[in-house]
């Protein structure tokens, strides 16, 4: 990953290539490493993940923060319905809250379910983004619908700053033909 000397993102970054910087979040420092696998199957950004293959939630672990910190974790489609008329965006998968610092999201407060991706039209784009809350408990306003769901406000709403990790993968449809 080729990064900037600040660790802003350039924009050879598949963030922004990718267009998750812009469509869901904007431009960030990366301070933390976040490593996200779905059974044994590391994310990296932009890789195709068949929906089958991320019918679970995946195992997410947060490196570099300490027993002090907590953390927020968020997935969103923000390519709903599809990715050339997103007029749905973003479709809320998934969040943690409370993510103690020195391990992995399966010990937050998990707030919003795991929902697995199925997208009908088109390419997803499936978002991962990592907050690091200024508290514990700093989330209150948990969103009611997971439609419509919109990263940076809730953010803003929540008093989260700006996000510290971030990964996307996509996904698409799987018909007969596709799957293996």
């Amino acid at each position: 990953m080729m990064m900037a000397s600040s660790n802003a993102f350039s924009s050879s970054d598949p963030l922004t290539i990718g267009r998750v910087i812009g469509d869901v979040v904007d431009d960030f420092t990366e301070t933390v490493k976040m490593t996200v696998t779905y059974n044994n199957k590391h994310v990296y950004n932009g890789y195709e993940f068949f929906p089958s293959s991320v019918s679970t939630k995946p195992r997410v672990h947060i490196h570099g923060g300490d027993l002090r910190s907590s953390f927020t974790l968020i997935m969103t489609d923000p390519d709903v319905p599809g990715p050339s008329d997103p007029y749905l965006r973003e479709h809320l998968h998934w969040m943690v809250t409370d993510i103690p610092g020195t391990t992995d999201a399966t010990f937050g407060k998990e707030v919003i379910k795991y929902e697995m991706p199925k997208p009908n039209i088109g390419i997803h784009r499936f978002v991962l983004v990592l907050y690091k809350q200024k508290r514990r408990q700093t989330v209150n306003k948990i969103p009611s619908s997971r439609d419509l769901f919109n990263t940076r406000k809730f953010a803003v709403e929540n008093d989260l700053g700006t996000p510290v990790a971030a990964v996307f993968f996509n996904a698409q449809r799987e018909t007969a033909c596709r799957k293996r």
